[in-house]
């Protein structure tokens, strides 16, 4: 890939880069692979297919991201007639999913903490999506009790769904299981969907109304590269 676009923020320079011949675009922040995209900005990655897949068996239609990157989820949902609100620290993300990755303008977009938009808003949503990272970590304020009830209390009804993607390295990795367990306290349906035996895998926790989710399946197909995500997503074992 040739890169097109780099930005020296403050959280750790962006590198947006394209393939000459696909067209597709990729997002690197502090050389951490965040967003990859077909030219028509369908997602080229398993678990954003996932996310998207889960949210809509919920019947979520006003979702907050927390986390936005190249904002291919975001593109996807917004194309399926959900209402979107995103919250990331890094304003450039946005300006850079706008131009490169199709993000419609219409996507309310706030330049904030995630934690702390909860906590300045009272508003409510179907559905909450943590996606954020420091490096390949979650940063430390998005995994504390006072995090997650207040994820909680700014779901809608208890028809709401909150999930977190968690990266792990391997299977001693115990980020996921080590999230869920925090979720637990919280909500009495927690859900770990996962890929035993693959490394530096994305790891989905879900937590309220997830009890009748079944495993995702390719709902809308990348220009390419359909028939590998379609393989991974069959792979996602969902535990308790």
């Amino acid at each position: 890939m040739t890169p097109i676009a780099k930005i020296a923020s403050e959280f750790g320079e962006i590198v947006v880069s394209r393939d000459s011949a696909s067209g597709a675009v990729r997002y690197d922040q502090g050389q951490i692979h965040q967003s990859e995209a077909d030219a028509g900005g369908v997602s080229l990655v398993a678990y954003i297919h996932a996310v998207f897949d889960l949210l809509l068996q919920a019947g979520c239609r006003e979702v907050l991201m927390l986390g936005c990157g190249g904002g291919t989820l975001a593109a996807m949902l917004h194309g399926a007639g959900v209402n979107l609100t995103i919250a990331d620290i890094d304003s450039w993300s946005f300006r850079l999913a706008r131009r490169y990755f199709h993000l419609p303008a219409d996507i309310a977009c706030h330049a904030m903490d995630g934690a702390a938009l909860l906590q300045s808003s009272m508003q409510r949503y179907d559905g909450i999506v943590l996606d954020a990272y420091a490096g390949n970590r979650l940063p430390p304020q998005f995994a504390t009790p006072a995090f997650l009830q207040l994820v909680r209390d700014r779901l809608a009804h208890a028809a709401g769904v909150f999930i977190a993607n968690i990266h792990v390295l391997d299977d001693d990795d115990p980020a996921a299981r080590r999230y869920a367990e925090q979720m637990s306290a919280v909500w009495p349906e927690v859900r770990l969907l996962d890929t035993p035996g693959r490394k530096n895998r994305n790891a989905l926790v879900l937590a309220g109304a997830v009890a009748t989710l079944g495993r995702p399946s390719l709902r809308v197909a990348p220009a390419f590269g359909a028939d590998g995500i379609a393989t991974e997503l069959e792979s996602l074992l969902l535990q308790k």
